[in-house]
């Protein structure tokens, strides 16, 4: 299992919430599930998600709801939020002869022990070997790896296409955002997207490149990503609303 989603140490105190946030518990699909409540400024509305790896509840509320709202909000909702529980992706099993994502690809697991530890694509398979009980994380690390080299590669298309200096670029483990761009200029790039089809990968990367000019989703921010942008921007968004919950399958 990934480090996390590893389940905390029972007798570890747990760290007090953020001002704005709560924490409670709510019965869902049978099941005792976290429920964080946030206010956020900008917020009209009550607004109800489940974490894409089915962790936690969230509510997001105006800067004057009241928490108890919010909880009664999520209650009513519980049937609800049991059906998105049902509906996620199971974890990934990563072991000999099993498949793996890549580039939009399916590899085979193909594990040897005289291969070496370094993974290796051929023919449709994944070449790995070392001992099977660091398999899953041997495989974690060179997909990001991969993520990093193939987005930094990214990255300096878009900078020199848009005539932009080439920030920092690192890579996140965000449960929702496939990308950020920082006020310092930083680049965030989700690792999971190695998994996804190279153009919508490539997307995300234009995306955050295009706000390093304009730091919104004005017309302008988007006239200037479908200049930097070869591909269809509304395809890469239509696969990543409709497959984009898969790449957080859980690694085991």
């Amino acid at each position: 299992m990934l480090d996390w989603l590893r389940k905390a140490d029972p007798r570890a105190k747990e760290a007090p919430a953020p001002k704005g946030v709560s924490r409670r518990m709510i019965a869902v699909g049978g099941r005792d599930l976290p429920l964080v409540i946030r206010k956020v400024g900008h917020a009209r509305r009550m607004t109800l998600r489940l974490a894409p790896d089915g962790s936690e509840a969230r509510v997001s509320i105006p800067a004057w709801g009241r928490v108890g709202d919010a909880e009664a909000f999520a209650r009513d909702r519980a049937d609800w939020l049991a059906g998105q529980l049902e509906r996620l992706p199971e974890a990934a099993a990563i072991a000999p002869d099993a498949s793996l994502l890549f580039r939009g690809e399916t590899l085979l697991i193909a594990w040897q022990t005289s291969a070496r530890r370094k993974p290796v694509i051929e023919q449709g398979r994944v070449i790995v070997g070392g001992p099977a009980e660091g398999l899953s994380s041997r495989l974690q690390k060179w997909l990001e790896s991969e993520a990093l080299r193939q987005c930094a590669e990214d990255l300096t298309h878009y900078c020199t296409r848009a005539g932009e200096p080439l920030p920092r670029l690192s890579l996140s483990r965000a449960q929702r955002r496939w990308g950020s761009c920082a006020s310092d200029g930083t680049i965030r790039i989700n690792w999971r997207l190695i998994m996804a089809p190279d153009f919508v990968r490539r997307s995300v990367v234009a995306h955050e490149v295009a706000h390093m000019r304009h730091f919104d989703h004005s017309p302008a921010f988007h006239a200037h990503l479908a200049a930097l942008y070869e591909g269809q921007i509304d395809a890469a968004n239509r696969w990543l609303k409709r497959f984009g919950r898969t790449l957080y399958a859980p690694f085991g």
